[in-house]
């Protein structure tokens, strides 16, 4: 079993209201939160579907796959290791540690985990 686990699809959205209406109303998904203008998880299924404006996008305009893992910093080190970018961090955030990456296709993707209580 590996080490990491997508738990996330990170959409990118001008227009917060329309896109949470657009998942909600056409597709049935339901919201997990809302957090202001700027983000909303919805639930769909076995991974949220984030939905972000600019301002809390991690690669604004692009879909991004985000995957927890117990060592942010091991996986950073592994992507790039294996011919990806760090594009930010790793890094502490209000609620978690991230690193912002490209694979070596230039895909996004942000590792993330929880912080120590």
């Amino acid at each position: 079993m590996s080490d990491f686990e997508v738990r996330q699809i990170v959409l990118s959205t001008d227009d917060l209201d329309a896109s949470i209406q657009f998942y909600t109303e056409t597709l049935g998904f339901t919201l997990k939160f809302r957090d202001g203008a700027h983000y909303a998880a919805l639930d769909g299924g076995s991974v949220t579907v984030a939905l972000a404006t600019p301002v809390d996008h991690p690669l604004p305009g692009k879909t991004v796959v985000a995957i927890k893992t117990a060592d942010v910093d091991a996986a950073a080190k592994a992507i790039e290791a294996g011919g990806g970018a760090i594009v930010k961090g790793p890094y502490n955030d209000a609620h978690e540690r991230r690193a912002v990456v490209y694979d070596n296709q230039g895909n996004g993707l942000v590792f993330y985990s929880s912080l120590p209580r």
